[in-house]
C-alpha cells in the first residue's frame, strides 16, 4: 500500500477533524519515511524500546495514540536524538492517533468498554457510561494493573469509564447526571478526588488505552508491540 492510501485509511477510522483543538500538528503522519507500507507495527507510545523493536522487525510504519514529539524542536539531541535516529535510518514512517481515536465510534473509549463488558451505554463528551457487572477486582484482572479506590465505592454497577486522563469535574458531573455509581479513570488529582461527586477508581493510563491499539492491530493484522511502564505496589 502507497502512504497516501494508508493515511486516508487512517483518517476514516479516526478523522483528524474531531480531535482536540490542542492536538493540531501533533496527529498524522509525523515522522515521513518509505513511501510504500508493507509491515505495519503498532503500540500505545513510541519508547525507544518500541522503535527499536519495529526496526527489528523491518516495519515500515508505525502506528502510536501518543506523539513522542509534543513540544517543538530546536535541537535534536538527548532523548530525542535516541529516538529518531533509529526511525530516520531505517526509513519508518511515524502516524500517530491521539485524542481523534478517543472520540472515534469504536475507538480508544469504545475499545475499553468492550474490554470490560459494558451495557446499554450512554456516550458522555468523552468516554461513556454504562450497565457494568464486573467487581473491582475484576476489573483490576481485565485490565491488568492494580487498581486505587477513591471514595466510599459501595457498587460498579453503573460505571461510567474515560481512558486515558479522565478525572475532569466536568466530565464527573456528567456522569453522575447520566445515573453513574462509580468513575473509571486515570491519573487522578488530589484537588479533583477531594471534589469528586461520585466514587472513582483510578487504573494506569496505559491499562485504559492500550487496548485500543490491541484491538486495532488484531483488526488489520498489525504487529502489536506491548511496552507498559514498570509499576510496582507497595502494601
Amino acid at each position: 500500500m502507497q502512504i497516501g492510501a494508508f493515511i486516508e485509511e487512517m483518517e476514516r477510522v479516526a478523522p483528524p477533524g474531531i480531535a482536540e483543538e490542542f492536538d493540531q500538528g501533533r496527529i498524522g503522519l509525523v515522522v515521513e519515511g518509505t513511501r510504500t507500507i508493507n509491515r505495519v507495527c503498532c503500540a500505545l507510545d513510541a519508547t525507544r524500546s518500541v522503535v527499536e523493536q519495529a526496526v527489528a522487525m523491518k516495519a515500515d510504519m508505525l502506528v502510536v495514540h501518543h506523539t513522542p514529539i509534543w513540544n517543538p524542536v530546536t535541537s535534536i539531541t538527548g532523548t530525542t536524538a535516541g529516538l529518531l535516529r533509529p526511525l530516520l535510518t531505517s526509513e519508518m514512517n511515524l502516524y500517530v492517533m491521539h485524542t481523534n481515536f478517543d472520540h472515534a465510534e469504536g475507538g480508544v473509549n469504545d475499545a475499553l468498554c468492550d474490554l470490560l463488558s459494558l451495557k446499554d451505554r450512554k456516550s458522555m463528551s468523552l468516554g461513556n457510561v454504562g450497565r457494568c457487572r464486573l467487581t473491582p477486582a475484576q476489573i483490576a484482572k481485565r485490565l491488568f494493573c492494580p487498581l486505587r479506590i477513591w471514595g466510599d465505592l459501595r457498587t460498579t454497577s453503573r460505571l461510567a469509564v474515560v481512558a486515558g486522563s479522565g478525572f475532569d469535574p466536568a466530565l464527573l458531573e456528567e456522569a453522575k447526571n447520566l445515573g453513574a455509581r462509580a468513575f473509571l479513570s486515570a491519573e487522578m488529582k488530589h484537588s479533583v478526588a477531594r471534589a469528586a461527586p461520585l466514587p472513582c477508581i483510578e487504573a494506569t493510563h496505559y491499562a485504559l488505552e492500550a487496548p485500543a491499539m490491541r484491538a486495532l492491530a488484531a483488526e488489520r493484522k498489525w504487529d502489536y508491540i506491548d511496552d507498559p511502564p514498570v509499576l510496582n505496589s507497595i502494601p
